[in-house]
């Protein structure tokens, strides 16, 4: 195969149930690797991907050496390293949570972050591709992010980072994410939104975000709509079946005019009792399947398993192993591959553009 056709090799960390390197194969790179401490994540990967290896264990035991070895590859022949160290310790949530460590100063984020980098150096892939949360460009957790420029810009690449919301890039799903890309033969453009908030008009002419119902209507009946397993709301049920769609716990509130109001002005989590709008995206899907924390159906039930796979761009074909909870968290930890997707090809480009022109010359 000539270099105009080859697929661009690609190690991926981090790798979970496999959302970012779906979304990166379609972009046309080959997996050449994958590795993720999660034995339930490497199962899922290896009914859908049995081709390719997967590492099982913490990146600070999984050695450079172990990760060429299985790619069967050499570190110069490495075109992309991918992967969203774990995002706990770059949350919003750490904002509140006082008494836990944040950024590089959690042990997790230090090992997680830090063993990215370690292979970095020690690989020098042409490019790199690394997502986390919005958090990770904010306050006291921009120290993790300087540090992760500058470390790249250390070894000769030339960084730029984004925040990107998945719903401008088509997924139904407004999640706001931090991606860092690099590349040691010049910058790369990061990819412009296929879709827009407010959708066509004579200035532009892409397309309205996806809305959960253009996703999830095929998948929708009255029948079982409180089915065993996906009741919600606990002890706030028939408040939640009461809430209108797109909206959440606030709707019964004094400030919100409602007659009979039940809870306190922000007094929960905004994510409290929050329904979906068949006519909006999604908000974020969560790692965690929650009774009383959405987004839930607009028909006030817990999402089915299908259903948060549509709302994250997964295949409807993808196998999941494990129990209903840890199904959830492996996608909901996931990139949405349509993001990833999009990013990786601007990089696929750049590297054969890059490869174009020396054999030009």
């Amino acid at each position: 195969m000539g270099k105009k056709n080859r697929k661009p090799k690609c190690i991926s960390l981090f790798s979970g149930c496999g959302g970012l390197d779906i979304g990166l194969e379609a972009a046309g790179f080959e997996i050449v690797v994958a590795t993720d401490l999660d034995e339930t994540c490497a199962r899922t990967y290896q009914i859908n991907r049995p081709n390719t290896p997967y590492i099982v264990g913490p990146i600070g035991k999984v050695s450079t050496e172990a990760i060429i070895a299985a790619a069967k590859i050499k570190p110069g022949e490495v075109d992309l390293l991918a992967g969203g160290p774990p995002c706990p310790a770059f949350s919003k949530s750490r904002f509140y949570r006082t008494e836990k460590p944040r950024a590089l100063d959690d042990p997790v984020a230090a090992e997680t972050v830090g063993g990215y980098l370690r292979i970095l150096r020690d690989i020098r892939p042409k490019t790199f591709l690394l997502e986390n949360v919005r958090g990770l460009a904010y306050g006291v957790h921009r120290e993790a992010l300087t540090h992760i420029i500058e470390t790249a810009e250390s070894l000769g690449y030339a960084v730029c980072w984004k925040i990107v919301n998945a719903a401008d890039y088509g997924a139904p799903q407004i999640r706001e994410r931090c991606l860092v890309m690099g590349s040691l033969n010049g910058e790369i453009t990061p990819p412009e939104p296929t879709h827009s908030k407010t959708g066509p008009s004579p200035e532009d002419l892409r397309p309205s975000w996806v809305t959960a119902g253009d996703v999830l209507r095929d998948l929708d009946t009255e029948q079982n709509a409180d089915d065993e397993g996906h009741f919600a709301g606990g002890q706030h049920h028939h408040v939640l079946k009461a809430i209108p769609p797109g909206e959440n716990y606030l709707h019964f509130t004094e400030e919100r005019g409602h007659p009979e109001p039940l809870f306190k002005w922000r007094s929960r989590y905004w994510s409290f009792l929050l329904k979906l709008s068949p006519n909006l995206p999604s908000w974020t899907i969560q790692a965690r399947r929650s009774n009383n924390m959405g987004p839930f159906h607009w028909r006030g039930r817990i999402l089915r398993i299908e259903e948060i796979k549509r709302l994250q761009t997964f295949p409807d074909e993808m196998v999941l192993s494990g129990n209903v909870e840890r199904q959830w968290r492996q996608i909901g930890n996931a990139v949405p591959p349509i993001l990833a997707q999009r990013f990786g090809e601007v990089i696929a480009r750049h590297i054969i553009g890059h490869e174009s022109s020396i054999s030009r010359k």
